[in-house]
């Protein structure tokens, strides 16, 4: 134990610049360092990834990461890549020659550490043949809570992480979840296969979180009084893009330093919102919730949601970018009543009818001159909103319809496949010499992205053509011309980045009246759905309960106090300071019309101390009670 301690403290300081670990960190990283099979629950910012990286070094050999998020498992490679650790990624809708280097990578490259994967690829025959070979030394699980029916974002392929841990029977499993509710947390211990079960679980309360529940009607005013009151950088939730740029404009028209983001944006405008906000540039990000995925800025003083979330789940991660310092915060979410019904309508396309399920996927497949029996693992563009309008479906329900079709593995909508481009050089060092005194005129490119990026020859790295531009002091689009070049004569592998977002087949294509619906399990979750939705409402319409009380008892937390500084909490204080002063009054009151005091002369002798409405307040009372 103590060995396996001082090693992970190690590779922290040597990795990561870490004198110590955060509460809890260390205690689950030495149980799964012991091998045994261990479920993690830390809020958002809590520092999952430490929990699988650190004893992944230690141990040595490969760890497997699943993860739904590619956005998210490309930004930790890349930053596992700056520790010059080895890491790749393999997910649905890469190329073939990317996904064949990166499992090589892991074969025969006895340094590589990480290996990200979405679970969609654990189905795949050809990863199933590999990965037996592999020298697995655990399997991290992020996301865990999407192996559960009972969660809210189910994902059926992850019950597949059942079946590969067979391979590798002695191999230490960690699931790893920032929200999970008491049955939720027992379900993934029983789909795992987890030999014992096994929790780590820091309380979900954060005492320097303040929530407030606001009903308002003139939401932009509210919101600027809110920003005037708390300095510092915060996050504004919307639902919809458009919402985003049009929330964004008023508050910079109201001297408010702001920006929006969502998932549409090109890929180097979202970057560098993005940075612009992480460096305290712009005050205020609007956003969709493709925003906050794995950013961890610190000193957010306040997150604001204007439209209300679909979950409290969802509405607990995000309003936890706030106060990651530990220092004071607030989350804080505006809501009408209309709200409340556009919440409930919004539900109705939630369960799209199985009929117009099968529909959406047969004009997919015929879209894209698919026949019956093909079809497998095919990449198209994509325009949700091109084909919602060919169905004649709402983009909502049409989203819905997509969820489905995904969730009994057919096919995955997957944005931003590639949002920065990337290459791998295909010859050895030698070759490449021997390429330069062939061709003169690629070698000031060639020498420039072995100055600009290691690791070029063993794996695909991320590439900014405007930053090799700058130093070669030529155009972007001379440089995009020279490597494409470059990649017809196969001296590199270049893919260029993209917005686009993709369609993947992920099965041949079978005749729509034959997909599979299971009516019970659609049945179950269109019934899970319906509580996580009263639950929300519950949330906001509630007004005697502390607001953090409720979020914990949500999760399974009943043994907490109240915060004393929530809106409810407020409002307590104040009726019990007025109950305290209604009480001094009424005894007041009594004493003197016990001397014979006239209710002028007690008014006037009671208003040198309190307010004349308080004192009138409780003499009508008084009065009532006779």
């Amino acid at each position: 134990m103590n060995d396996f301690r001082q090693k992970a403290r190690t590779v922290l300081k040597q990795h990561w610049g870490y004198d110590s670990f955060r509460p809890l960190q260390e205690d689950i990283i030495l149980s799964v360092l012991e091998g045994r099979d261990t479920l993690a629950l830390l809020p958002t910012g809590g520092g999952k990834s430490i929990c699988f990286q650190v004893p992944a070094l230690v141990k040595g050999g490969l760890c497997i990461v699943i993860s739904p998020l590619i956005a998210l498992m490309k930004d930790q490679v890349e930053h596992l890549r700056a520790r010059h650790i080895k890491a790749g990624a393999i997910y649905s809708g890469m190329r073939q020659s990317e996904i064949q280097a990166t499992i090589d990578n892991c074969l025969f490259d006895h340094e590589y550490r990480f290996l990200y994967v979405s679970p969609e690829r654990l189905q795949t025959e050809h990863f199933k043949m590999n990965f037996e070979r592999m020298p697995v030394s655990m399997i991290a699980v992020d996301e865990a809570h999407c192996i559960s029916q009972w969660g809210y974002d189910f994902r059926p392929p992850y019950l597949e992480i059942a079946q590969i841990r067979k391979i590798f029977p002695q191999v230490p499993i960690l699931a790893l979840t920032a929200t999970a509710t008491p049955e939720v947390v027992k379900d993934i211990q029983l789909r795992l296969d987890f030999k014992t079960e096994n929790v780590f679980q820091k309380s979900f309360k954060r005492s320097n979180l303040t929530y407030f529940v606001v009903n308002e009607e003139d939401k932009n005013s509210r919101m600027l009084r809110i920003m005037n009151r708390y300095p510092g950088s915060g996050i504004v939730y919307v639902r919809n893009r458009k919402k985003t740029a049009e929330t964004a404009d008023f508050l910079r028209n109201n001297g408010i330093s702001a920006d929006y983001y969502h998932a549409g944006l090109d890929p180097r405008e979202r970057d560098r919102k993005q940075q612009s906000w992480m460096k305290g540039e712009t005050r205020v990000m609007v956003s969709t919730n493709a925003f906050g995925m794995g950013i961890d800025k610190p000193d957010v003083r306040f997150v604001v949601h204007i439209d209300l979330p679909d979950t409290l789940e969802a509405y607990f991660q995000e309003a936890g970018r706030a106060g990651r310092d530990e220092k004071p915060a607030v989350a804080i979410l505006l809501y009408d009543n209309y709200d409340v019904a556009q919440l409930k309508r919004n539900f109705t396309f939630t369960f799209p009818e199985i009929d117009r399920v099968r529909e959406v996927y047969r004009e997919l497949c015929q879209s894209h001159h698919i026949e019956i029996g093909t079809g497998q693992n095919k990449v198209f563009p994509f325009s949700m909103e091109e084909h919602a309008r060919t169905v004649k479906m709402n983009a909502a329900q049409y989203f819905n319809a997509l969820k489905l079709l995904n969730n009994i593995g057919v096919i995955l909508v997957s944005e931003h496949l590639r949002e920065k481009s990337e290459l791998q050089f295909r010859l050895t060092g030698d070759q490449l010499l021997k390429f330069q005194k062939e061709k003169p005129e690629y070698e000031p490119l060639t020498t420039t992205i072995l100055r600009s990026y290691t690791g070029v020859f063993s794996q695909f790295v991320n590439i900014d053509e405007q930053l090799l531009a700058s130093r070669l002091e030529t155009s972007e689009k001379s440089v995009i011309e020279q490597l494409k070049t470059l990649r017809s004569e196969k001296i590199l592998s270049y893919q260029p980045q993209s917005n686009i977002p993709l369609i993947v087949f992920l099965k041949d294509r079978i005749d729509e009246k034959y997909l599979y619906f299971d009516k019970k399990i659609y049945d179950f979750r269109k019934e899970k759905a319906e509580e996580r939705l009263a639950a929300v409402e519950n949330y906001v319409k509630t007004d005697n309960v502390c607001r953090s009380q409720l979020l914990l008892q949500y999760f399974g937390e009943w043994s907490s106090t109240p915060c004393g500084e929530c809106d409810v909490c407020r409002r307590n204080q104040i009726q019990r300071i007025k109950n305290k002063i209604f009480e001094q009054i009424s005894g007041e009151v009594k004493s003197l019309q016990q001397k014979s005091y006239t209710p002028k002369q007690i008014l006037t002798e009671l208003s040198k101390k309190y307010e004349e409405p308080q004192i009138v307040e409780v003499m009508r009372f008084l009065a009532d009670q006779r």
